[in-house]
């Protein structure tokens, strides 16, 4: 559970602070002077703290330097009165999350402490390679990903910039969270903007900051992400929604390290390092003229592929594994494991939103699921046109009887049938499909003899065995058909 810490010696603020968040899962802590919260900070270790600036036993600068030397990463909120934004303004320049002015304001205090509480997960919680067991890992044993985690640890000490790509919900941010725990500024800010969540207006005063009356509502001086990051991390997600303009910007202070605030003529340093983040396809935006090629070089220092999930069939039940366990502990429903049939249809299945789906696969079964185990019937309706049909599979599948089955059970009429529908990776779908019919039929004529059925196939047992694991074979079930007279030889 998310904590806060809120200080301030008004009984009413914290009282208010109680009420909003209490009911959101937040756990609010309250103090009303720097010796009770200090204690509270010792002991509790919130995660973002609310922090007056007046208070009975000193000033909450004085606690602001106390945290700031045990942990400058925590995300600290000033409340402010009008008499001491000036103030407040130097506290972010200083590493300040941000400043409210009191009286406060609700529906802006909810919106600032959300941003405060991603961003202290971003900082405190570690994106972590396979073969670690802390924070959250990135999962996957294929070729593919294990590539990926090789340049991960290249490049995650090296001081240059990086753009990461990939499909949206492959999990983009959690490789950006990794390089930034693995580099030697983990100990400094990381913060996030996405590009496409803020207006167009407003997203270079979000970046750069802006002076007070630069443009209409502009009533105070703002401190922008990377004056407030200075010597940290920024994630620029969606980078490819950047108006063309703060892209020029943007250019100038990679290649400089300066920039000015809007409407401000003072210019200031910083040195920030930059990871860039996108789904859209780079190249084809510059093309259209929506995206600046030299800016693009400047960011594709390092350039990482996130693949996608329809790539990587074969880490998919370690990563179903995963989140059972996760949801599990969550929920707290004690549900231990998959049905064989739901596993071998989710490494059949494309994934088109990727990991993000089969995260909300797997807990929408789980809530409707009423033993320990996930079985098919359970399963909430998923695309049919993303599905690489196999009628053995699915004939005796009750609960997946609305699907339709293909026409043709010959090979010709499969790639006919995929073709004419106009179906996407027919390549792979018709070489998945053979190998793994070739496979089932060898076992079969063996009997489940593994050595007998590698001989008869041409390839080593070692290579048949990772064939049944890539390709979700199970094979109690495939001798199970055999009649009931045959014994299964020893392997």
């Amino acid at each position: 559970m998310p904590k806060i810490l809120v200080v301030d010696d008004e009984p009413m603020i914290c009282y208010t602070f109680r009420r909003i968040f209490n009911s959101e899962g937040i756990e609010v802590l309250t103090a009303g002077s720097i010796q009770e919260a200090s204690a509270l900070f010792d002991e509790a270790r919130p995660d973002v703290v609310i922090l007056d600036f007046q208070l009975p036993d000193g000033t909450g600068l004085d606690f602001f330097r106390k945290i700031q030397a045990e942990d400058p990463r925590r995300p600290v909120i000033f409340i402010t009165a009008h008499g001491t934004t000036d103030t407040a303004i130097e506290t972010m320049k200083h590493g300040a999350f941000d400043y409210l002015i009191k009286p406060i304001d609700l529906e802006r205090v909810q919106t600032l402490l959300h941003r405060a509480l991603e961003a202290a997960r971003l900082m405190h919680i570690p994106a972590v390679l396979p073969d670690e067991h802390a924070g959250d890992r990135i999962i996957g044993r294929s070729v593919v990903m294990q590539e990926m985690c090789k340049t991960i640890g290249r490049i995650a000490a090296q001081d240059v910039n990086v753009l990461i790509l990939g499909e949206s919900g492959t999990g983009k941010e959690l490789v950006a969270r990794a390089i930034y725990h693995h580099s030697h500024r983990a100990d400094k800010p990381f913060l996030a903007i996405n590009c496409a969540a803020i207006p167009e207006s407003l997203v270079e005063s979000e970046l750069f900051g802006h002076e007070q009356g630069a443009f209409t509502g502009a009533n105070r001086q703002r401190i922008g992400k990377f004056e407030q990051c200075d010597g940290g991390t920024l994630l620029l997600d969606e980078i490819g929604d950047m108006p063309l303009p703060v892209q020029a910007k943007m250019l100038r202070l990679l290649q400089e390290q300066h920039f000015e605030r809007v409407g401000g003529n003072q210019t200031l340093s910083t040195e920030v390092r930059v990871l860039a983040v996108t789904n859209k396809n780079l190249e084809r935006l510059i093309a259209d003229g929506r995206f600046r090629q030299d800016l693009y070089y400047r960011l594709r220092i390092v350039t990482i592929h996130v693949p996608p999930l329809r790539e990587r069939r074969e880490d998919i039940p370690e990563l179903a594994h995963h989140f059972l366990y996760e949801y599990d502990r969550e929920l707290k429903l004690d549900i231990r494991s998959f049905d064989p049939t739901v596993l071998e249809l989710f490494q059949r299945y494309d994934w088109p939103g990727n990991v993000r789906e089969l995260q909300g696969i797997i807990k929408e079964a789980m809530l409707r699921t009423t033993g320990q185990t996930i079985l098919p019937e359970v399963l909430p309706p998923m695309d049919n046109k993303q599905l690489a049909f196999n009628n053995d599979l699915f004939q005796n599948s009750t609960s997946l009887s609305a699907l339709p089955r293909e026409e043709h059970h010959d090979i010709i009429g499969q790639i006919e049938t995929f073709l004419k529908d106009g179906q996407k990776n027919v390549y792979d779908r018709i070489i998945h499909r053979v190998e793994r019919e070739l496979i089932i039929r060898a076992l079969k004529t063996t009997h489940g003899h593994q050595a007998q059925a590698s001989d008869l196939l041409g390839i080593n047992r070692t290579t048949l065995r990772n064939k049944l694991r890539d390709l979700g074979i199970i094979l109690d079930k495939v001798v199970s058909d055999r009649p009931a007279e045959e014994t299964v030889p020893p392997t």
